[in-house]
């Protein structure tokens, strides 16, 4: 069976590059200091028990995918200074969008309090896509490859870049499924 997906509208498509679309989406979330690798492994695990059953009704609900991490709201990164590995002073915000047909009222509470539900608002990103084990120099080449070509199409970056994940842990580097995602403003689209 295969992993739920958010839903997007592709606006641009030029492998490996993409512009999508996204509407809001709700997400639960939390925020975790240390390196980009520890961080994601702990928000992973926070997050995979919430979903696991560690909520006010002791409800299991479906894993979707991807995984994504990025730096605290509110970072502000220059485009042309790269971003660091630990973000700001070592948080990271690791994210597992909801399946659909959750709302914020449906979803069972977290016994966690470091798990927050919330909606995120419509957004654009621009995506780059690859394979392999995510690490952290592979993130900043695609980093900089992704904002190189949205320089050539005058994509403006609105946030900082996000890292999406889509395969479980035991699957191999050259079979998993990755990407680089940085919001960008709604207009130009090319």
């Amino acid at each position: 069976m295969a992993t739920e997906e958010p839903p997007f509208s592709l606006v641009v498509d030029e492998d490996p590059f993409q512009v999508r679309q996204y509407p809001p989406l709700v997400v639960a979330e939390t925020e975790v200091k240390g390196t980009r690798d520890d961080a994601s492994s702990a928000g992973f695990r926070i997050l995979a028990d919430y979903i696991f059953g560690k909520n006010t009704r002791r409800e299991r609900i479906a894993m979707t995918a991807p995984v994504s991490q990025s730096p605290p709201k509110g970072e502000k990164i220059a485009m042309t200074a790269p971003v660091s590995q630990t973000g700001v002073a070592g948080a990271w915000i690791v994210r597992f969008t909801m399946p659909a047909g959750y709302t914020l009222d449906t979803l069972p509470t977290p016994n966690d309090p470091r798990v927050e539900l919330r909606v995120t608002p419509a957004a654009r990103f621009a995506v780059i896509r690859f394979t392999g084990w995510a690490n952290n120099r592979d993130f900043e080449r695609k980093r900089v490859e992704l904002e190189r070509w949205m320089a050539q199409r005058n994509l403006k970056a609105t946030g900082p870049a996000v890292l999406a994940q889509y395969n479980p842990p035991w699957t191999l580097g050259p079979l998993r499924r990755n990407e680089v995602m940085l919001p960008v403003e709604t207009s130009p689209t090319r």
